[in-house]
């Protein structure tokens, strides 16, 4: 579309953008419409400035780097580092200073700011369109006038006698044993794709198995999901439902002290098992202390290692022979 454009409708598209983007170097800048195209493309410190806050609102690192360059003797370093900005973008070569400066083609200038535009965040795009007024321009042009005047008075009525009888012979030609016919592979292929997933559910096809042990948060879980699942048959049922039953829809609580009592007792229960099993595991492993006691030699006696039982029978007897020494 910017190809189909004039410079001037191109420059007022560019400033129409630029006003678009917010950029404050423009904002409440009425220009005459003569006066846009110099102002875009013809060297001056407005233009370079227009060129650096595009570059900065792309890339918010090139404004602190403009600080610097700003503080530089050299005046041409900031269009040298918008021309290498530009290069990175792959909008331009890294020696298209002319370009930069405002000393090439309009054509060329406007193409490039408009490029520089659509890569400024936040930035809608009218999508190569020119703006209001030039859209106006070219709408009510002499060549466009036919086109205009067809267009506000149609030959052609909307909904003729010919479309709607097509529409009518389209609708009743339909063949209800063709959609029976549909309905019935829809069903088929259906039922197939739950065979298969029922085959994938291992606690549906392997009932032989223990059913595992929910924990207090999957029953929480399954709760939650009850619940919910009652709320939307509820409001399915009186949306689209009620109309064609003649029953009474069910009553559900909504009271959740059962669920609140059922995981009290739950939780008990699952501490209760636990501590068990820990007595359990502490009597199996005392068990096994004793039995290590008893069999396996641990004490020394006269050079050689002893088993409990054996080194108290030993103690016993030294004891005992002690004892018959004082008493005789």
């Amino acid at each position: 579309m910017a190809g189909s454009l004039t410079d001037e409708q191109l420059a007022q598209h560019v400033y129409g953008s630029l006003q678009v983007a917010s950029c404050p170097l423009v904002q409440g800048l009425y220009l005459p419409e003569a006066d846009i195209l110099p102002l875009l493309c013809s060297p001056s410190e407005l233009r370079i400035n227009v060129l650096a806050w595009i570059c900065s609102s792309i890339n918010p690192n090139f404004a602190n780097h403009k600080a610097t360059v700003m503080s530089s003797k050299d005046p041409d370093l900031l269009t040298k580092e918008i021309t290498a900005f530009g290069q990175e973008l792959m909008l331009c070569k890294g020696d298209d200073l002319e370009l930069i400066r405002g000393n090439a083609s309009p054509h060329r200038q406007l193409r490039f700011l408009e490029q520089l535009l659509t890569l400024v965040p936040h930035f809608k795009k009218s999508a190569g369109l020119p703006d209001g007024e030039a859209l106006l321009n070219e709408l009510f042009a002499a060549e466009s006038l036919p086109h205009l005047t067809q267009m506000l008075k149609p030959t052609l009525d909307p909904w003729p006698v010919n479309i709607k009888a097509l529409r009518k012979s389209t609708k009743s030609s339909s063949k209800p044993r063709e959609a029976v016919s549909d309905v019935a592979a829809l069903l088929q292929s259906t039922q197939s794709e739950l065979e298969q997933l029922k085959s994938k559910c291992d606690f549906l096809v392997n009932e032989e198995k223990s059913l595992p042990v929910f924990s207090p948060s999957s029953l929480r879980l399954v709760a939650c999901d009850l619940q919910q699942l009652m709320t939307t048959f509820c409001h399915v049922y009186e949306t689209d439902l009620r109309a064609y039953c003649t029953r009474d829809p069910p009553r559900f609580s909504t009271e959740i002290d059962v669920f609140q009592r059922v995981h009290e007792l739950l939780l008990a229960c699952n501490t209760e098992l636990e501590m068990l099993k820990e007595v359990s595991e502490a009597s199996e492993s005392m068990n096994e202390e004793v039995k290590q006691l008893q069999t396996q030699p641990r004490y020394w006696s006269r050079g050689e290692k002893h088993t409990l039982p054996d080194q108290l029978q030993d103690l016993t007897k030294r004891i005992e022979d002690f004892l018959w020494q004082l008493h005789s």
